[in-house]
């Protein structure tokens, strides 16, 4: 009783907001009221962590025989497209985050939805076959191709999702009904004004 009263515990978990209180290796431990949850990141979420900071992490709870895994994202962009990458046949959740941690989020999903596999292929561990399978099974579910991929990838190259798309997520519209709407307005416009554009298209 116990174990499964836990299981649901740490399956109700959407999000997670506290201090990091510690990182290992490519880990954030969260602090929240006085409670530490070890969160597995990118490479990018680990490096923008601060000892003592704020921090707020979209989560994801990954099961498996021999341990149960937090995975965290800062925005709810980058979770859902984590959620496309681990629906992939021979991708799990670290290769996954090797995926994101290519560029920013938005580079990612373009990247994806123009079947760009040599992008893909980049990231660690990811070999052709498999890069060439996750463009295939993702391009359309990923939505039209909006940002160019970026030059870099790591740490320096990351960056946040867009926060019309995470608005458009939050309100129950899929990932690619979402980023379709907005590849069809214009990116420059202020995040209001494109929310509101692509409410219309949907």
């Amino acid at each position: 009783m116990f174990k499964q009263l836990g299981w649901y515990t740490w399956y109700m978990i959407a999000h997670l907001s506290g201090q990091v209180a510690e990182k290992t290796e490519n880990a954030i431990i969260v602090d929240v009221g006085g409670v530490g949850y070890e969160v597995f990141v990118a490479g990018y979420e680990h490096e923008a962590a601060h000892y003592g900071a704020p921090i707020k992490l979209y989560t994801y709870y990954h099961v498996r025989e021999t341990a149960h895994e937090l995975f965290g994202f800062s925005s709810l962009t980058a979770k859902r497209l984590f959620e496309l990458l681990i629906s992939v046949s021979g991708v799990g959740p670290k290769m996954a985050l090797a995926v994101l941690n290519l560029g920013e989020v938005e580079a990612v999903r373009s990247a994806i939805a123009r079947a760009d596999s040599a992008f893909i292929q980049k990231a660690s561990g990811v070999g052709k076959r498999l890069a060439e399978r996750i463009t295939v099974d993702l391009k359309d579910k990923a939505g039209l191709p909006g940002a160019k991929p970026v030059e870099g990838f790591g740490a320096a190259a990351a960056g946040s999702g867009d926060d019309a798309l995470d608005a458009l997520l939050m309100l129950g519209y899929s990932f690619g009904q979402a980023s379709e709407a907005l590849g069809k307005v214009d990116d420059k416009l202020p995040v209001e004004t494109r929310l509101k554009e692509a409410l219309k298209l949907l």
